[in-house]
C-alpha cells in the first residue's frame, strides 16, 4: 500500500525523505520540550503560588497580634503581588473556568488542593493575563487574583512559534536546493529523450551535483558516438550504393547489346532487380538521417496518399479520425505509410488506411486481406535485410518495414504487426502527439 501511495516522482520523494524528516523531528522535540517544560517550570510556580495562597489564608483566618483584614490585603499585594478580596455571605460556584489547554489547569487544581484543604474555584478563563482563585470559608469566600506569568510558563507560544518558524525556514531552503539538484536531473532526461527521438538540445549542458554532472558528461559522449556511427553507417551505405551504380550501368548497356533470347531477359530481370536493391538502400539511407520536423495534418496526408494510390489503379480505403495531427517530418511519415501501403498493395488487393489519437499517441494503421505474416516471425520481419517465407517474400532488400521502424523510433514512436480483421497483415505505427 506505501508503495501505492507514495510519490512517484524523484521530486515527490526527495520532499517525502528530506523536508518530512525535519517537521517530524521538529515536532517530536516541541512536544518532548512542552511536556517537560510545563511538568517542570509551571508545577514549580503553581506551587509557590499555592504555598502563598495558603500562607496568607491561614494569616486570614488567624491574623497576629493587631494586624486587621486591611493590612493583610495590602502585604500581599505589595510583598506578594497576590490579589485579595472578601465576599461576605456567598458561595463560590459549582464548577471551575478553566481555558482549553489543561495541562496549566491540571498543575494548578493540583498544587491548590494539595496546600489548601477549603473548597476552592479556579478561574482561568474569565481573565486574559490573571488567575483567580476563591477559597470556600463560613462566612463568605476569599478571592485571590494573581498574574497568570506567576503560575504557568508563558514562554511556550514564543517557543512554538520559533520551533514552527524555523521548520517553515529549513523546509523551504531544502525544498529550494532540492529543486535546483532534481531540475538537472530532469533537464538530463529531457535531452536522452530529445535525443532518442531524433530531436536535439543543443543548448544543453551538465549542471547539478557532481555525480549528476558525471552523467550528464557520459550522455554527451554517448551522444556523440552514436552520431558518428550513424554518419559512418550512413555514408559506408550511400557510398556503396552510390558506386555499384556505374557497373549496373555498363551491365545494362551490355545486356542490351546481347541477342533477344531467353538469356538475355534473365540477365535484364536480374539487372532490374540489383537496381530496385540499390534504390531501396538508398531509400534507407535517405529516410534514417535526421530531418526538421514540423506540424503535419495528418488527414490531408492520408488524402493526399489516397490520391496517389488511386492514380496508380489502387482502391485505398481511408478511416480517419477528424483534426489529426502531430509534429514530424511530413517527408519521413509519407515515406513510411507509402512503404506500408506499397507493401500491402503487393500482397493483398483490399487495403485501409486508419487513423485514431490514444491517450499521448497517434496510431496509424495500415491493414490488408493477405496471407498475413504467422506471429513467430513478426519481429524478424522488422529487422534489416530480412527475407520471409513463402507467402510475403517476393524479392526486394527486406528493407521496407525496417525503414519504417527506423523512422517511428527516430519519431519517438514504434512499429507492431498484427493479424488484421480480415485475417492479413496489420502494421500499426505509433506516434507521440
Amino acid at each position: 500500500m506505501l508503495r501505492r501511495i507514495a510519490p512517484k516522482s524523484l521530486w515527490g520523494r526527495t520532499i517525502l525523505i528530506v523536508v518530512i524528516p525535519i517537521f517530524m523531528m521538529q515536532s517530536v522535540i516541541t512536544a518532548l520540550f512542552f511536556n517537560r517544560h510545563w511538568q517542570d517550570v509551571t508545577g514549580a510556580l503553581s506551587r509557590q503560588t499555592a504555598g502563598e495562597m495558603a500562607h496568607m489564608l491561614s494569616l486570614w483566618k488567624e491574623p497576629p497580634g493587631d494586624l486587621t483584614q486591611q493590612a493583610l490585603i495590602d502585604l500581599a499585594k505589595d510583598d506578594l503581588n497576590l490579589y485579595m478580596r472578601w465576599a461576605p455571605g456567598e458561595l463560590i460556584p459549582q464548577k471551575d473556568k478553566f481555558t482549553l489547554f489543561s495541562p496549566p489547569n491540571e498543575t494548578l487544581e493540583r498544587e491548590l488542593e494539595q496546600a489548601i484543604n477549603e473548597p476552592i474555584w479556579i478561574n482561568t478563563r474569565g481573565y486574559s493575563d490573571e488567575v483567580e482563585v476563591r477559597v470556600q470559608l463560613e462566612a463568605g469566600y476569599l478571592v485571590f487574583v494573581t498574574p497568570r506569568d506567576q503560575v504557568t510558563s508563558q514562554n511556550g507560544l514564543i517557543f512554538f512559534v520559533w520551533m514552527v518558524g524555523t521548520s517553515l525556514l529549513l523546509g523551504y531552503v531544502a525544498i529550494v536546493f532540492m529543486r535546483n539538484q532534481v531540475r538537472s536531473i530532469t533537464r538530463l532526461a529531457a535531452a536522452a529523450e530529445a535525443f532518442g527521438r531524433g530531436g536535439d538540445m543543443p543548448d544543453y549542458r551538465p549542471t547539478g551535483a557532481r555525480e549528476v554532472r558525471q552523467a550528464g558528461r557520459a550522455f554527451m559522449a554517448m551522444r556523440a558516438r552514436i552520431r558518428r556511427y550513424i554518419q559512418q553507417r550512413t555514408d559506408m551505405l550511400a557510398g556503396v550504393s552510390h558506386d555499384l551504380r556505374t557497373p549496373l550501368t555498363r551491365m545494362k548497356l551490355a545486356i542490351a547489346m546481347l541477342p533477344d533470347d531467353e538469356d538475355r531477359k534473365a540477365l535484364e530481370a536480374d539487372a532490374r532487380e540489383m537496381e530496385q536493391m540499390l534504390e531501396g538502400y538508398l531509400d534507407f539511407v535517405r529516410d534514417t538521417q535526421d530531418a526538421d520536423r514540423n506540424l503535419v495534418n495528418v488527414n490531408d496526408l492520408a488524402a493526399e496518399l489516397q490520391r496517389d494510390a488511386k492514380r496508380l489503379g489502387r482502391e485505398l480505403t481511408v478511416n480517419m479520425e477528424e483534426e489529426l495531427s502531430l509534429q514530424a517530418n511530413e517527408m519521413g511519415l509519407k515515406r513510411a505509410l507509402t512503404n506500408l501501403i506499397d507493401n500491402a498493395f503487393t500482397h493483398a488487393s483490399t487495403v485501409r488506411l486508419s487513423g485514431l489519437r490514444k491517450a499521448n499517441s497517434l496510431v496509424l494503421t495500415v491493414e490488408d486481406d493477405g496471407p498475413g505474416i504467422p506471429a513467430e516471425d513478426r519481429d524478424r520481419a522488422l529487422q534489416p535485410f530480412s527475407q520471409l517465407d513463402p507467402a510475403r517474400s517476393q524479392g526486394g532488400t527486406g528493407l521496407g518495414l525496417a525503414i519504417v521502424t527506423d523512422i517511428a523510433k527516430r519519431h519517438g514512436g514504434k512499429v507492431e504487426l498484427g493479424e488484421a480483421e480480415w485475417g492479413g497483415l496489420k502494421v500499426s505505427l505509433s506516434l507521440p502527439g
